[in-house]
C-alpha cells in the first residue's frame, strides 16, 4: 500500500510540474499564478538588472507566462511597447489580466503563439526576452534562429534560467518534466553562435545557479 501511495504522489507531482512546460486546466493556472512571484520575481529582477533595456521601440517576452515580467520591462522602459508571447492558452489569459490597463492603453499585446513560428515581420524588435522557457524549446538552434529574424540589427536577446545546469538539480527535474533539458552557459553559448548570435556573455549567481546569457544580432 505505501509502495502505491508513493507511486500516486510521484504521478500527481509530475502532473502539476508538467505545467511549467505548458500551463492547462487547474493546476495550469495554479502554476502560472506562481511564476509571478517568489524566487521567479526575485531572477527576473535580477536577470534585468544586468542588461540595459530599450528605452523606447518594441520588445518582445516569449513565454510569458504568468505576464509579470511584461509589466517590469514596461516598468523599466516607459516609452516602449511590450508583446508577450505564449502557446499555452492559460499563461495567454492570465498575462492579459495582469497586464489589462497597458493593454488598454496600447502599449502591450499578448498573443497565443509558438516560438517555433512566430507571427511578427523580420527586424520588427530592439530585444527580446525568455525567462524559464528555453528548457521546453523545440530545435533549439531553430528556435534561436527564429527569435534572431525577428530582431533588429544589433538587437538583443535575453536569456534567464533559475538553473544553470550545473546545480546537480537538473537531472531530477528532466526526469519528471518531459521534454524539459537544463542548459548549461556552454551549452546555449553553442546553440546562440550556431544560431547566427555574437557578442554572447554569459552571468551566474553562483550561489543560487541563476543563469543569465545575453546575445547580439
Amino acid at each position: 500500500m505505501e509502495k502505491k501511495n508513493v507511486g500516486l504522489a510521484k504521478g500527481l507531482l509530475s502532473k502539476i510540474f508538467s505545467n511549467t512546460r505548458k500551463p492547462e486546466g487547474f493546476w495550469g493556472r495554479m502554476m502560472v499564478a506562481g511564476m509571478n512571484g517568489g524566487s521567479h520575481a526575485a531572477m527576473a529582477s535580477w536577470g534585468l538588472g544586468l542588461v540595459n533595456i530599450p528605452t523606447e521601440g518594441e520588445i518582445l517576452d516569449i513565454g510569458c507566462g504568468g505576464g509579470a515580467n511584461l509589466a517590469r520591462l514596461m516598468d523599466r522602459s516607459p516609452r516602449a511597447n511590450v508583446t508577450g508571447v505564449d502557446y499555452s492558452v492559460v499563461s495567454v489569459e492570465k498575462s492579459r489580466k495582469v497586464n489589462a490597463a497597458a493593454i488598454g492603453k496600447g502599449r502591450c499585446k499578448v498573443l497565443e503563439a509558438s516560438v517555433s513560428s512566430l507571427p511578427f515581420k523580420d527586424d520588427t524588435f530592439g530585444m527580446a526576452t525568455a525567462f524559464e522557457t528555453v528548457y521546453f524549446w523545440p530545435e533549439i538552434v531553430k528556435s534561436f534562429a527564429e527569435v534572431r529574424r525577428v530582431l533588429m540589427p544589433g538587437g538583443k536577446f535575453l536569456i534567464v534560467n533559475e538553473d544553470d545546469g550545473l546545480s546537480g538539480n537538473n537531472e531530477k527535474w528532466e526526469k519528471m518534466i518531459e521534454g524539459m533539458h537544463t542548459y548549461t552557459p556552454g551549452e546555449l553559448e553553442t546553440h546562440l553562435s550556431a544560431a547566427g548570435f555574437r557578442d554572447i556573455t554569459v552571468h551566474r549567481d553562483e550561489s543560487k545557479h541563476w543563469l543569465c546569457v545575453t546575445a547580439v544580432k
